[in-house]
């Protein structure tokens, strides 16, 4: 139920006006936008829709994890960041941001970056003390630093959780920051008193149709793997990848989303579909981020990454224009980092 999310009527694509098309035996069907439709464009043997990813305000907090060794800090990290998808269900979208070396850690030890997306600060903020008390606090050997110093918002984090102490935890300002010190059984767990919280973006995305399904999961991973190298970004389903892209609304009145019919390959044939011909296979990519130029940079990086001759379209998921703030338009995005060429092939 989550992933993208569009529109579930829009007016029938007028093949008329898409005469970039015109040598290309499967055009890239798009039922759904109700924006103009302009030219095609070709990287490579990939034509990009020429369509937009409606992304969305919200908040964001970032962490600083260390611990011992890489096997603490990835055991922390696969519990803090566990069930933390969408925000359609979960209490945050989080995800890893960058692994941190030892020698730019806070503590000197191996770390990790960590983004934290949700609607609102006190929202975010609830949800940030939860997953460290649950995951951190409970990690060996782990340590907890804010990373977003300068934050528009303050929200607790050790302020709250030093009362596990049990009146034996101690305090300690460090250059400006104030600490916690909370005994635990491997010797105590550091945590920075508040985290900062600022404004981000989320559901940036992009929607890969492959030949095969080996094809589509190969260029998932390198998508996930381009988009990974954007300091600022995240991509908090599993792996990076969604298989169930979702569309507003459902036949089913309880349901607030229901499945992209529009891209299910299952589907083609009863639905009006945005596959091309021969699809097998499409695979979402939703990236959240601190603001729109990275953002931007990492729907770039991923495309580019994904361009194959056996990814014959790449495409994104949108409201048609009218829920999120945030257009991210798949041409515009490939015309700033100087990719991309319309009616090439």
């Amino acid at each position: 139920m989550c992933g993208s999310r569009r529109p579930n009527t829009a007016a029938p694509l007028d093949y008329a006006k898409v005469d970039c098309y015109e040598n290309w035996e499967s055009p890239l069907l798009s039922p759904r936008r109700d924006t103009p439709i302009g030219p095609a464009m070709q990287l490579g043997p990939t034509v990009i829709a020429d369509t937009f990813a409606e992304a969305f305000r919200l908040r964001f907090a970032r962490l600083q994890v260390t611990a011992h060794d890489a096997h603490w800090v990835a055991a922390a990290t696969a519990a803090v960041c566990g069930y933390g998808t969408s925000v359609i269900g979960c209490d945050a979208e989080i995800g890893v941001e960058r692994q941190l070396a030892p020698e730019e850690s806070p503590d000197g030890r191996p770390g990790v970056s960590i983004l934290a997306f949700g609607f609102a600060a006190e929202s975010l903020a609830k949800a940030v003390a939860n997953r460290v008390g649950q995951c951190l606090l409970t990690c060996p050997t782990t340590a907890v630093f804010d990373g977003l110093p300068d934050g528009d918002e303050r929200a607790p984090l050790g302020k709250q959780i030093r009362f596990f102490g049990d009146g034996f935890e101690k305090t300690k300002v460090f250059a400006g920051r104030r600490f916690w010190r909370i005994p635990v059984m491997d010797g105590e767990f550091l945590i920075e008193e508040t985290c900062g919280i600022a404004k981000g973006i989320g559901g940036g995305n992009l929607i890969l149709q492959g030949n095969t399904l080996p094809a589509a999961l190969a260029a998932a991973r390198r998508a996930v793997a381009a988009i990974a190298a954007v300091e600022g970004t995240i991509t908090p389903f599993p792996g990076g990848v969604v298989r169930s892209g979702s569309k507003v609304g459902s036949r089913y009145a309880a349901l607030r989303a229901s499945t992209n019919d529009a891209f299910c390959p299952g589907l083609v044939g009863r639905v009006e579909s945005e596959l091309v011909a021969g699809v097998a296979a499409s695979l979402e990519i939703v990236i959240d981020g601190t603001d729109e130029a990275v953002i931007s940079r990492a729907m770039a990086a991923a495309i580019q990454a994904v361009v194959a001759a056996d990814i014959p379209a790449i495409s994104a998921g949108n409201y048609g224009g009218k829920l999120g703030k945030f257009h991210f338009h798949l041409h515009q995005v490939l015309a700033a980092a100087g990719l991309g060429e319309e009616c090439a092939g």
